[in-house]
């Protein structure tokens, strides 16, 4: 009988444990980086809403806990490598998991080539390049692709080295540049965060539009918590470490987000110059007003590690998914793409095409116009899409009363949580896609909707090609259950005689 495309001659492949429960908190910190969540958003939402903005982090960050919680419970039912892909198909069938983890595969992509074209412009800085051309960015960006693309075929203790540094750099970036801002730089007063509106201030004119549009801008910094589980099967006892991992890296974003932010938001020396969009960077600016010119290139370096820590997740997070699709034989090719090599036991060849995809979007972005704008707007909006799948599927296998709870479980907060984790998602992707008019060339405004139908249309095609050859799940389970097993007998957790 001829092997499956996914499997050799032993059945499908299995991944090395390597990770603990601090790797995969590493990871997940590092896959949200603050400096990346921050600088990414802080400009653009208070240029939207003014200092108010700030307590969009804790609405939003309310909303993600409870999209957090159900899928720590998804986590410690299913640890299986590629998470949201894995989790819905057993939720609702392989059609519908199919096409959530390929919607979340292309996002990791995606951003994993948005995060390497913003790192590329710090890079120019710091290298004395100024107002570099599209075409230059895009150069640095694959020399940084290829570099985290060494980094992730050397092994997983590299990648662990890396994200323990990017870790430190971060906390001690974000923590004690935040606490000497608001020790002795402060310019504005608490009160700042109550004027947003101006002083002719509507408070729902206000709250359903600037603050609703910076509440879009917020959702990209607390997402990648769920990467805890995209490599869930080379965690040790990931039933009992992930559901804290993921619920972990949350909440520490979230406070060394909201911190860092507060103690710019104080310190900006002109509020109204920013709010206007006068200031084009203002956290820069405002760590340069404070700490002088001589700040900047330290600044500028840890925001690189910040950057690269990011980028470093995503690519792995997207390869992950990648191979566990691929073991499922559902994607062409998928015997090669589910080799593992070396000791290691890495998938080389789907980190490979994660290098592929990411150099064909940056020579994309230089000879298509501004694609790196439709990029970064599609993104978030993809991960909320892709979150979707999963938390709409639990909802209704709780509904059915066919749940069965795992090592972690919310009793019977459960469906009460699921039903507001649904309809918080739902409302943040729609606020997220809402094609207001922001750019100039009206196509951005509709960039997530043009991904989504881009996406929907290929994803059909190559699943009506695989679709008769994907493996059924009680394969991988059992796959996954064994190897578990060994790795508990491994550690000595159990004995051969239990």
């Amino acid at each position: 009988m001829t092997p499956s495309p996914s499997t050799d001659r032993e059945g499908p492949q299995v991944l090395r444990r390597e990770f603990s429960l601090w790797s995969a908190f590493a990871f997940a910190f590092a896959f949200i980086s603050p400096i990346v969540a921050l600088y990414g958003i802080f400009g653009l939402a208070l240029s939207a809403a003014g200092p108010s903005f700030w307590w969009g982090f804790a609405l939003v960050f309310g909303g993600q806990f409870l999209v957090a919680l159900v899928f720590a419970m998804l986590v410690s039912r299913w640890p299986l490598e590629g998470s949201i892909y894995q989790w819905s198909r057993r939720l609702l069938g392989t059609s519908y998991g199919w096409f959530a983890g390929w919607a979340y595969m292309w996002t990791l992509v995606i951003a994993m080539a948005t995060v390497a074209l913003g790192a590329a412009g710090f890079v120019a800085t710091i290298v004395g390049i100024e107002a570099p051309s599209g075409g230059t960015l895009a150069l640095i960006a694959l020399v940084i692709l290829l570099a985290g693309t060494a980094v992730n075929l050397v092994g997983r203790q590299a990648l662990k080295i890396f994200m323990m540094a990017s870790i430190a750099a971060e906390v001690i970036g974000s923590v004690v540049l935040g606490t000497w801002l608001l020790l002795f730089h402060r310019n504005n007063s608490l009160s700042v965060l109550f004027q947003g509106g101006g002083a002719d201030f509507d408070g729902w004119a206000y709250l359903s539009g600037p603050f609703l549009m910076a509440v879009a801008f917020i959702g990209w910094s607390f997402v990648g918590f769920e990467s805890a589980g995209a490599i869930a099967e080379e965690v040790h006892e990931p039933r009992r470490y992930l559901p804290k991992a993921v619920l972990f890296s949350l909440a520490f974003i979230a406070l060394v987000v909201g911190y860092s932010s507060l103690a710019i938001i104080l310190a900006i020396p002109d509020l109204d110059a920013v709010a206007q969009g006068a200031v084009a960077d203002p956290v820069y600016e405002t760590l340069t007003a404070a700490l002088g010119h001589g700040v900047a290139k330290p600044v500028e370096v840890m925001f690189v590690i910040g950057f690269l820590a990011s980028f470093l997740a995503l690519q792995t997070s997207a390869s992950r998914v990648i191979w566990a699709y691929a073991r499922d034989g559902a994607l062409p090719a998928a015997g090669v793409l589910a080799q593992l090599r070396g000791k290691a036991r890495i998938p080389v060849v789907a980190i490979l095409v994660t290098t592929v995809v990411g150099a064909g979007l940056f020579l994309l972005s230089v000879v298509a116009g501004d694609v790196y704008s439709l990029m970064v707007n599609f993104t978030a909006g993809g991960f909320y899409l892709a979150f979707l799948f999963p938390l709409i599927g639990f909802l209704v296998v709780v509904l059915r009363k066919a749940w069965t709870p795992a090592n972690f479980s919310l009793g019977r907060a459960t469906l009460p949580v699921a039903v507001v984790a649904v309809v918080w998602a739902s409302l943040q992707f729609l606020n997220i896609s809402w094609p207001r008019a922001a750019f100039e060339q009206r196509y951005l405004d509709w960039s997530v909707w043009i991904g989504v139908v881009v996406l929907a249309v290929a994803g059909l095609g190559v699943l009506l090609s695989v679709r008769r050859r994907i493996l059924a799940v009680a394969v991988i389970d059992d796959v996954e259950a064994l190897d578990e097993l060994a790795d508990e007998l491994a550690d000595g957790k159990v004995t051969a005689d239990d």
